[in-house]
């Protein structure tokens, strides 16, 4: 009677259980004789467990309301051992009984309304989502923590770039030059300075020069399009932009600057930073992430944000000055801000990974064991490529401690790294964590055990921060119940940069609590030890090689172009269990012209990783009853033809025609030699597949800037031809 009154979906309870709505909606069975009242109370007690051998219980949990011999009333549950786990069985109960409760009272509220949780309840579940421990942390700005750094070892190396090697005295007074230079072209306390740089020695400097002079600074990635540098610009008003970028995009009021001009400006400031007003809980930095709308939207995060974090991990993690981490990722991604200030506050030395570096996992793993880097931040995918380049290296890795995040973590795949290195010489932890809560939020590590069972476990929240998990009526849910995560503590960002009503819709005040919480989009649930497990997404989001993509934005882009009256896009992946084969797939209904001019417009308009694999042209986008977009009617996509001389004997020589047999083991279908990698749906995990399999049939050795430079498989032939 009682969960006759719920929808499958609707029905907490069997939330709880973790199977799935519909095909196992029969998870829960509820069996009473018919001679009890409706209206009837009961009290639990103090529930007794039975094992029952050789009993296989049809449902993996029936609860059972019944009489005793005596003729009084008892619940008993049945569960299955291996689908619920008795903490889990005895919770539903609770719950049945607490249900129960509130739909026989006198004015019973309407189902949708009850709550599962008593308030003894919902304190414990709250308990749950609050660190282990408090943050032991004073609020201060970055350039302060970095200037005792200084102090206490001011001839440490700070950074290395290739041959430079740059020591905490000369970073600062490099970035006393800059900073000096910042306030010479007018920039003052608050404001915003764009800086669009190669990764190097330089960015590094003048990103802390920013902040010394009281600035904000805005990374953006010198491989964007000039039309997405040129939104940054003006979307986020700033009032210097930094860059050597030549073909950079020229916006109305701004007269970009280089490093070496605003050092020569400020030359005479070495000794000191400039005397600033910025505190705290100013901006520090704003990045830039894809928007919904179609509009990207900037995250301002203050400066104690950032060292609540450094505080509320250095212990737990061992982060000091005997540490040498690597700049790895992007300076618009905010994983950069974890190792760039990671490294800098805690005293360690921070090795600058040149792009194509990074792009190759052999070359960053010699790197890795030239320069004896013992902190590693990875996105799983990357990390995936580097395993298998560890598999065939001779040197000796000296990483101590691998930090996750970017995206969610498949544990199998770390199965071949604990067989080359024990748990007790290299540590893993997976960190969940969004931009707008400052990198990281929870912390778990990771162990063969748990890459066994395949855990989805992002651990506990870190000191400072804290979690809880709704409903989409926003009420707690209880542990093993999925629902949307909801980040609360030191690290939520100010809100979004000029967007007071995206602002509002996601950045809210807890009515229990009172603190200032993120409602993330993410979806997951609490188990009843206190870690979080992550399940994806509740809305268009995805994160692909790391990069978190909304959907929507590029449908947004899609459908603004001239003739298309319709669009849709989704992420794809021909194996689930290889980040490689992730794709993004856009399909259009057109009034006029074809898919190649939407190419040409979404290369102007997005990064490369948010391009389209594919274009499908449909006659008309499918529909659920519901009028909204059937993604699973979706066509997949058909391949698009090769090019006419796709036999081997066209290729020209061998090769040409070894070259041709590999793309067509890497994408499975025909190609031809005038075909275009990364047109054909190719990307950075492709790329090394391909390197890889090269050299096992004895092709020469690929290096990425190689295909990047020469994406079409004549222009790479010709380009390894002549070495």
């Amino acid at each position: 009677m009682l969960l006759a009154r719920y929808q499958p979906e609707e029905t907490p309870v069997v939330g709880a259980l973790g199977v799935r709505a519909g095909k196992d909606v029969t998870a829960l069975a509820v069996a009473t004789p018919d001679d009890l009242p409706l209206g009837l109370a009961f009290d639990l007690g103090d529930p007794a467990d039975e094992y029952v051998p050789c009993l296989a219980p049809r449902f993996p949990l029936t609860v059972v309301v019944g009489r005793d011999a005596d003729g009084h009333v008892e619940l008993r549950w049945r569960h299955r051992l291996r689908a619920v786990s008795p903490a889990v069985a005895a919770q539903v109960v609770r719950h049945l009984a607490h249900l129960h409760r509130q739909v026989t009272a006198a004015t019973p509220p309407p189902v949708a309304a009850a709550d599962l949780d008593d308030p003894v309840e919902r304190e414990r579940i709250a308990a749950l989502g609050r660190p282990a421990r408090p943050l032991a942390s004073t609020p201060r700005r970055l350039p302060d923590v970095f200037a005792d750094r200084v102090a206490e070892r001011p001839d440490a190396v700070a950074l290395s770039a290739e041959d430079a090697r740059v020591s905490y005295r000369e970073l600062d007074e490099w970035s006393n030059r800059l900073a000096h230079g910042l306030r010479a072209r007018g920039v003052r306390d608050g404001d915003l300075v764009g800086v669009c740089l190669d990764r190097s020695a330089e960015l590094v400097a003048t990103l802390l020069a920013v902040l010394k002079a009281g600035a904000v600074y805005v990374p953006m990635d010198t491989a964007y399009p000039a039309d997405r540098l040129a939104y940054t610009v003006r979307d986020s008003g700033l009032t210097v932009l930094v860059t050597t970028h030549a073909e950079f995009p020229q916006v109305d009021g701004i007269t970009p600057v280089t490093p070496a001009a605003l050092a020569e400006a400020g030359a005479a400031g070495a000794g000191t930073p400039p005397a600033v007003t910025a505190g705290p809980a100013d901006p520090a930095y704003v990045i830039y992430t894809s928007g919904s709308t179609g509009r990207p939207k900037g995250v301002v995060v203050p400066h104690a944000n950032v060292v609540g974090l450094l505080d509320a991990t250095r212990g737990d993690l061992g982060l000091g000055p005997a540490d040498v981490w690597t700049f790895f990722h992007s300076a618009a991604f905010d994983f950069s801000v974890w190792e760039i200030w990671g490294a800098l506050l805690t005293g360690g030395h921070l090795v600058v990974v040149p792009y194509w570096v990074s792009r190759s996992p052999e070359q960053f793993h010699e790197l890795l064991v030239e320069r004896r880097v013992t902190v590693l931040n990875q996105t799983p995918s990357s990390f995936a490529q580097l395993v298998e380049a560890d598999r065939e290296a001779a040197g000796p890795l000296a990483v101590r401690l691998v930090i996750f995040g970017g995206e969610p973590l498949d544990a199998r795949s770390l199965l071949p790294w604990f067989d080359r290195h024990p748990e007790s010489a290299c540590r893993l932890v997976n960190m969940f964590g969004i931009t707008e809560t400052t990198v990281h939020v929870t912390a778990g590590d990771v162990t063969r055990a748990g890459a066994l069972a395949a855990s989805r476990s992002v651990g506990r929240p870190l000191p400072g921060w804290s979690v809880r998990v709704r409903d989409t009526a926003g009420r707690p849910v209880p542990p093993g119940v999925p629902g949307e995560i909801h980040v609360g503590g030191v690290g939520v960002a100010a809100g979004y940069l000029g967007r007071p009503d995206l602002t509002a819709e996601r950045f809210r005040v807890d009515p229990e609590t009172g603190e200032r919480t993120y409602r993330s989009g993410d979806r997951g649930r609490l188990l009843p030890d206190g870690t979080l497990e992550h399940l994806g997404r509740i809305d268009n989001q995805v994160k692909l090689r790391g990069f978190r993509i909304e959907l929507d934005e590029i449908r947004s882009v899609l459908t603004e172009c001239p003739g298309v009256a319709a669009a849709a896009v989704m992420l794809r992946r021909a194996d689930p269990d290889d980040p490689a084969t992730g794709r993004i797939d856009a399909y259009v209904v057109l009034t006029e012209g074809g898919a190649a001019p939407l190419r040409e417009r979404l290369r102007r308009m997005l990064p490369e990783y948010m391009l389209p694999a594919t274009i499908t042209v449909l006659p008309a986008l499918p529909t659920t009853a519901n009028g909204k977009v059937d993604r699973d009617a979706l066509p997949e996509p058909a391949p698009e033809p090769a090019a006419p001389e796709a036999p081997a004997e066209a290729a020209g020589d061998d090769l040409a025609g070894g070259l041709l047999g590999v793309w067509q083991q890497v994408f499975g279908r025909p190609v031809g030699v005038a075909d275009n990698f990364f047109e054909l749906g190719g990307n950075s995990l492709l790329a090394v597949r391909m390197a890889a399999i090269m050299r096992e049939r004895g092709l020469p050795r690929l290096h990425p800037r190689t295909l990047y430079l020469n994406p079409t498989l004549r222009g790479l032939a010709d380009a390894l031809r002549t070495g």
